[in-house]
């Protein structure tokens, strides 16, 4: 590409980027989220974790890696801290003394729906500036933008 010494230099505003201001929401929402999260001592990776659990009953490592686009090393790192508040259970499965299965115990089951609130209340907090209608082509159009780029990954922090 070549310039003109001499001519005007065209640089478009920050604000005139559409990645601008989905970062700063972002930011701003998934923030407010981790924040409200750590006042019930758990984080945005944790509650992805239980609630893909409260979903399927019970699941393997490597389901919920596979699942939650993770490495076996994150999951075990968040199956570790779930395990010391008793939110999860590791138990080995019947049929495959190699296979460990993952399940919700009474209190992770009971952790569920207070961290949904949370997530809840972010939202709310964010988006209900925004009728129905548009909270949801908003939502269409981040999965269009998503599934068009080939975008799977959880988000967890």
């Amino acid at each position: 590409m070549e310039t003109n010494p001499g001519a005007p230099l065209f640089v478009s505003g920050l604000e005139t980027h559409l990645g601008y201001w989905l970062r700063q929401v972002s930011n701003a929402v998934s923030g407010s989220f981790a924040r409200s999260l750590k006042s019930r001592q758990a984080s945005v990776a944790e509650w992805v974790l239980l609630r893909s659990l409260f979903e399927r009953k019970q699941s393997t490592p490597s389901e919920l890696a596979h699942s939650l686009t993770m490495t076996r090393g994150a999951i075990s790192k968040i199956v570790d801290r779930l395990q010391t508040k008793g939110w999860i259970t590791c138990k080995t499965s019947s049929d495959d003394n190699r296979v460990q299965l993952l399940a919700l115990t009474g209190a992770g089951r009971r952790a569920i729906p207070i961290l949904a609130k949370i997530a809840d209340e972010n939202d709310h907090k964010f988006f209900s500036c925004l009728d129905a209608g548009e909270r949801s082509e908003l939502r269409n159009l981040l999965g269009k933008l998503a599934g068009y780029h080939g975008i799977r990954d959880v988000p967890v922090e």
